[in-house]
């Protein structure tokens, strides 16, 4: 799935844009962030991003997301 439809669905999730989804979306973009190369479902999903969510956006919380994203590709292999 291109990134685009990825952060379209995060939208879905959580109820269209905001900061964090911002940040998201820029991290998307420019290759710092990377969406899971194994599907993930809507609840690991709502899960990592609710985390993401409980700081204020940064590099150190979008690494902490990129790392949980990480964490799931590696289990799914």
């Amino acid at each position: 799935m291109p990134h685009i439809a990825f952060l379209h669905r995060i939208r879905q999730l959580f109820g269209g844009s905001s900061p964090h989804v911002d940040v998201l979306a820029e991290a998307l973009a420019d290759g710092r962030l990377k969406q899971p190369a194994q599907p993930m479902t809507d609840q690991e999903l709502a899960r990592a991003i609710r985390e993401f969510q409980n700081a204020p956006p940064s590099e150190a919380t979008l690494k902490r997301l990129r790392e949980r994203l990480d964490s799931i590709n590696k289990a799914g292999c």
